[in-house]
């Protein structure tokens, strides 16, 4: 009498086991930079939202910001090397972030993430 056997084999056991492994790596490169990134929404957010903002230069808002990022884990060298612009063109002037980070994975393999945010900027002068 032939009986059917069903499940799943050592060797597919492994083979799942090394995908959910590789993915899981990627993870845990991954997850730290967009985790930063929510500090960096956070801290342009909170800057843009600050009365009088506007009127000082663009190096004394970066210095505001990176003490205001320091409070959300956001590495210094992630605000020092963004770019960072005010853009007047609509009705409320918005403060535009962008950065690159680079996130080694495996060997010569490379994660190159483009991260852009901006937030509205408060137009009325410091109170």
């Amino acid at each position: 009498m032939k009986t059917q056997h069903r499940g799943m084999t050592l060797i597919g056991f492994v083979f799942i086991l090394i995908i959910a492994g590789f993915f899981a790596f990627m993870a845990m490169k991954l997850v730290p930079a967009y985790a930063e990134y929510m500090g960096v929404v956070k801290t342009v957010k909170e800057t843009a939202a600050k009365p009088g903002e506007m009127s000082k230069p663009l190096a004394q808002i970066r210095d505001d910001m990176s003490f205001t990022g320091s409070f959300q884990y956001v590495d210094n060298s992630t605000l020092s090397g963004a770019k960072l612009s005010i853009v007047t063109g609509g009705p409320t002037p918005v403060l535009t972030m962008s950065y690159n980070k680079i996130i080694p994975f495996l060997y010569n393999i490379s994660f190159l993430l483009h991260f852009k945010t901006s937030a509205p900027m408060n137009t009325q002068g410091a109170g």
